[in-house]
């Protein structure tokens, strides 16, 4: 079994393998494209997604620079993917983009792993295990998604938080480890930063209704 067929089947293998580093290096050439394009080249930077994605919806816009082990090869995203500056995807295996996900600066997605024998270390033998994120997650800055997490849809995730374990949907989840604080509820419909109020409401279709002087809301 070469070490490629290793990769995929998910078991220890030697990430320096030439047919695999050939492979890497050749998605690298796109990412370096990407990330040095200029801020007005927006068509030519939505042909490169398309061509550096696993998959990738509409509406998707990564800030360079953008980094991934294997240029996002791996890296399957929804519709309206928002990522901020210096996000990392650690893509040696599938990363799971739902819809409306937004990544803050300098989150870090990883599937990469090592084993914790010190002598494979010495080897830099390597594993990996797939990531998924629900639709309308939002990741805080500085967090750290580790290998084989699934984060629920609707879910926010705390700046500087490491995700070691699955964080169910529609919570408020912080820490490191990451651990649920409290679960999305009426609270939030009302407020949006402590106790500040929202200036509108919201229906059950998701339609903003803004409110008069008189916190009414008008048509």
């Amino acid at each position: 079994m070469t070490d490629k067929e290793r990769m995929l089947k998910g078991l220890v293998y030697n990430p320096g393998d030439p047919q695999i580093l050939a492979e890497q290096f050749d998605c690298l050439e796109l990412l370096y494209d990407y990330n040095h394009t200029r801020p007005h080249d927006t068509e030519k930077r939505q042909n490169l997604l398309k061509k550096m994605f696993a998959e990738i919806g509409e509406g998707c816009y990564f800030e360079p620079p953008l980094h991934s082990n294997f240029g996002c090869k791996h890296v399957h995203a929804g519709k309206n993917v928002y990522g901020n500056f210096g996000v990392t995807f650690v893509d040696d295996t599938d990363i799971y983009i739902g819809d409306y996900v937004m990544l803050a600066p300098h989150v870090v997605i990883a599937t990469a792993a090592h084993p914790i024998l010190p002598v494979l270390r010495e080897k830099a033998m390597q594993y990996n295990r797939a990531v998924k994120i629900g639709s309308n997650v939002w990741i805080g800055a500085n967090a750290v998604v580790l290998p084989g997490v699934t984060i629920g849809r609707n879910s926010v995730i705390g700046a500087g938080s490491v995700v070691t374990k699955d964080i169910p949907e529609n919570v408020v989840a912080a820490g490191n480890p990451c651990r649920v604080l409290r679960e999305i509820g009426e609270r939030d419909k009302e407020c949006f930063f402590k106790n500040e109020k929202y200036d509108f409401a919201v229906d059950e279709n998701g339609n903003i209704c803004y409110k008069d002087e008189n916190n009414e809301v008008t048509e």
